[in-house]
């Protein structure tokens, strides 16, 4: 793509049409529908970065929010489009998008059943908040991303757990697994 295919807006949105792919065998992102952003494009939303950020802005008609770019190696990065994605625009691969997009700064939201709990275990929580925030944010979306209230009430508790033990996310995870086994 061109630097005159992309137009950019003083509110900070670049937009620009981008083709849905899909990837054949490529380690963990095989069979991933994704969309590629160039780096001239990548240079209008935030110049000159290389590392993954987030991003908002629509496809097509449809709002996306806290979405991370993930770099390609070339200054290029590239969108997955999950599955809520890609029933939001009705498209799949081999059709044209309409992509708006800018710098998603807002905060990550925490999961509020988390927060709740964690009041009840002091020495939970204080572990918790001595977290980076980016730890406390890969518990919140492990917790959230639970499809069923048993699963999210599991994945709380395990959590909790493994706090108290000191334990930090990998190790919760390792550890309970192996209690399963």
């Amino acid at each position: 793509m061109d630097k005159l295919a992309a137009d950019f807006n003083f509110n900070g949105m670049v937009s620009f049409k981008a083709l849905l792919q899909k990837f054949d065998k490529k380690g963990e992102k095989t069979g991933w529908t994704y969309f590629e952003i160039p780096v001239d494009i990548a240079n209008e939303i935030n110049p000159n970065v290389r590392t993954s950020y987030r991003v908002k802005g629509k496809l097509d008609a449809f709002s996306i929010k806290l979405v991370a770019l993930i770099p390609m190696g070339d200054g290029g990065f590239i969108i997955p489009v999950n599955a809520e994605m890609r029933r939001g625009i009705h498209k799949k691969e081999g059709t044209m998008i309409q992509v708006e997009l800018e710098i998603d700064t807002d905060p990550l939201p925490q999961s509020a059943d988390l927060l709740a709990c964690l009041e009840d275990e002091p020495k939970a929580l204080a572990y918790f908040n001595k977290l980076p925030l980016s730890h406390q944010n890969y518990y919140s979306k492990w917790i959230e991303s639970a499809k069923t209230i048993e699963t999210k009430t599991k994945r709380i508790s395990m959590t909790i757990k493994g706090m108290v033990m000191g334990l930090d996310y990998g190790q919760t995870l390792r550890y309970f697994r192996d209690l399963e086994k």
